[in-house]
C-alpha cells in the first residue's frame, strides 16, 4: 500500500542516518520509504544484468529481503547507498547460473547508431550491430558483466565501484580492460565484415 504523501515526506524529511536508525529501530514507515527511495535503482541494475522482468523482478525482492533482515548490522562504515548496490550485485551474481542473459548496453558501445533519418537498410543494420553487442556482453563472466552495467549504465566512478564489489580500484580497471578487450575480439569478425567499428 502506498505511503500518504504527508507520512512520507515526513520520513523523508530526516537526514539518512535517521532513516537508518529508524528502519533499525523496525520503524515500518522508513522500512517503505527506504523501498521507495532505491527500488527503481535496484530493479534496474538487476533487469540489465539478468536482461528478463521475471528474474529482475525476483532479484529485487531478494535484494529487499536481506537489507530488511540485514538493517540491524548496517554500521555506516560505507554509505547506505553502496551498501545496498552490495546486497543486489550479489543477488544478482548468486543468480547467474540460472541466467545469463543480458539486456542491450547498447547506448554507451555506440551512440553513432542514434542518428536520425536512417534509411530501412541502415535500421536493419542498427538492429544487427545491437544484437552482436548484445551477444557479446551476454557472454562475459559475471563479474566482468557486473562491472559494465555499475560502470555504463549506473555511471559509477572506479573508486564507487570498488566499493561495492569489495576491491581496489586497480581491480576494477583491469577487469573493466579485460571486458573491453574480450568484447573487441569478439566483435572485430562482425565489424570488419561490416567494413567499420561498432566504437
Amino acid at each position: 500500500m502506498p505511503f500518504v504523501q504527508s507520512e512520507l515526506g515526513m520520513v523523508l524529511e530526516g537526514t539518512e542516518r535517521e532513516l537508518v536508525a529508524a528502519c533499525q529501530a523496525g520503524d515500518r514507515d522508513a522500512f517503505r520509504a527506504l523501498f521507495e527511495l532505491h527500488k527503481d535503482r535496484v530493479y534496474s541494475i538487476a533487469l540489465r544484468f539478468t536482461g528478463e522482468p521475471a528474474d529482475a523482478m525476483d532479484i529485487a525482492q531478494d535484494s529487499f529481503l536481506k537489507l530488511f533482515s540485514g538493517i540491524r548490522q548496517f554500521r555506516g562504515h560505507s554509505s547506505l547507498e553502496t551498501f545496498i548496490y552490495r546486497l543486489v550485485v550479489n543477488s544478482c551474481l548468486d543468480r547467474k547460473r540460472k541466467d545469463r542473459r543480458l539486456l542491450p548496453l547498447v547506448d554507451e558501445w555506440a551512440a553513432t547508431l542514434r542518428d536520425r533519418g536512417a534509411s530501412p537498410c541502415e535500421e536493419l543494420l542498427r538492429s544487427e550491430r545491437r544484437a552482436h553487442v548484445q551477444t557479446a556482453i551476454a557472454k562475459l563472466a559475471p563479474g566482468l558483466r557486473m562491472v559494465i552495467v555499475l560502470r555504463y549504465t549506473e555511471g559509477l566512478a572506479y573508486d564507487r565501484i570498488a566499493e561495492v564489489l569489495g576491491c581496489s580500484p586497480g581491480t576494477v580497471a583491469s577487469r573493466l580492460n579485460r571486458a573491453h578487450k574480450t568484447l573487441e575480439r569478439r566483435l572485430a569478425p562482425w565489424a570488419r565484415e561490416q567494413g567499420g567499428h561498432y566504437v
